[in-house]
């Protein structure tokens, strides 16, 4: 039996005990069923979505233990990337394979009945990474659907990092972007060439091929705001690369 954690409203908990977990998640491709993680060996990246989630639901946040056949259908993936059909067994094989499984989720196409229900049990409300994984230390974004009206601190950070200044220049941009020395300071700029309608997508070719997976989801969104065929292409070899490395080691 495969063992998976579930993070719900506290003051879910006792309808689950009584009739289980309902399928009101709607997944990527459709349908609705029971979004989960594997248990993993660390505790923080076991409940790594409490903190994230606390944005978005108000209420102390528990966590569902429940166990599912090895075989039973599953999707896995990253949740910034369209998920892999697997079995319950492969997806936390995936998952605990991984250097650095934060962001990944497993999803379940059904409901979960009281009888695969194992336990409930309190958990840290601020375990796990917020935002996205990785964010500590990197500039938050102030647009309305990253920092939405009423959320925590909101009006604080919108007067530290206001969205109204005016985008750099392209060649202000692309100097900082070749002496960037890490992944962040790249994603940084390209977050910034993103922020207008731009051409000579050629100039970020080269990015294509960085190691690290990060960088190269920014890239892909990027080009989406850039002009011509080039970006039409490099988007294409982009998500062509995603599709021949997505291997059962990857979520």
């Amino acid at each position: 039996m495969a063992e998976f954690v579930h993070v719900t409203l506290a003051r879910s908990a006792r309808r689950i005990q009584r009739s289980g977990i309902a399928a009101r998640s709607a997944g990527h491709a459709g349908g609705r069923g029971v979004y989960c993680m594997p248990v993993l060996p660390s505790f923080t990246l076991t409940y790594q979505w409490v903190r994230e989630l606390r944005r978005w639901h108000s209420g102390v946040l528990v966590a569902v233990h429940l166990r599912l056949p090895d075989d039973e259908p599953v999707t896995v993936g990253h949740y910034g990337a369209p998920p892999r059909a697997v079995t319950a067994a492969q997806a936390v094989a995936a998952v605990r394979g991984l250097d650095d499984p934060r962001g990944c989720e497993v999803f379940v196409p059904r409901a979960v009945t009281t009888a695969e229900v194992r336990r409930i049990r309190d958990v840290p409300q601020g375990v796990g990474w917020r935002y996205l994984p990785g964010a500590h230390g990197r500039r938050p974004c102030p647009c309305p659907a990253c920092l939405p009206r009423g959320a925590r601190n909101v009006a604080k950070l919108r007067r530290r990092f206001p969205d109204n200044e005016p985008p750099r220049p392209k060649g202000e941009l692309m100097a900082r972007l070749r002496t960037a020395a890490t992944a962040d300071e790249i994603i940084d700029v390209l977050w910034e060439l993103g922020r207008g309608r731009r051409g000579g997508a050629e100039d970020l070719a080269y990015l294509a091929d960085h190691p690290d997976p990060h960088v190269r989801d920014t890239l892909e969104s990027v080009l989406r705001a850039y002009r011509g065929r080039e970006a039409r292409r490099l988007r294409a070899r982009l998500q062509l690369n995603d599709a021949a490395t997505s291997t059962p080691e990857s979520c």
